[in-house]
């Protein structure tokens, strides 16, 4: 498969890129590079299926999930303080309003 790739602005200042390892599976994993003015951040994210399907009934890409996920985080704390390494179902452990808020980011993105 070949690698697919999203890249957003997040806000004026910084950018997202998701890329696919490709490797399909389950769970899928995801480099996202965060880029600002002070410099980048990589992150290794995995997917599962049933999270993916739970928080987008199928309606968007796995890649354009991903990315939403981090321009919600990234509204809530700086990349720096995003985990090195997480699957995207931890999110909602820390911001418990995550479910809920994420179709947003996904019309917007």
């Amino acid at each position: 498969m070949a690698e697919k790739s999203v890249q957003k602005r997040a806000n004026m200042s910084q950018s997202i890129k998701v890329e696919s390892s490709g490797a399909g599976g389950d769970p899928l994993v995801f480099t996202v590079q965060v880029e600002d003015a002070g410099g980048r951040s990589r992150h290794r994210v995995t997917l599962t299926d049933g999270t993916y399907k739970k928080l987008t009934g199928g309606r968007y890409t796995q890649e354009q999930c991903v990315e939403a996920a981090f321009r919600f985080l990234l509204e809530r704390e700086s990349r720096n303080e995003i985990l090195p390494s997480f699957d995207l179902n931890v999110i909602h452990l820390y911001f418990p309003d995550f479910e809920e808020a994420l179709p947003r980011y996904l019309v917007q993105g």
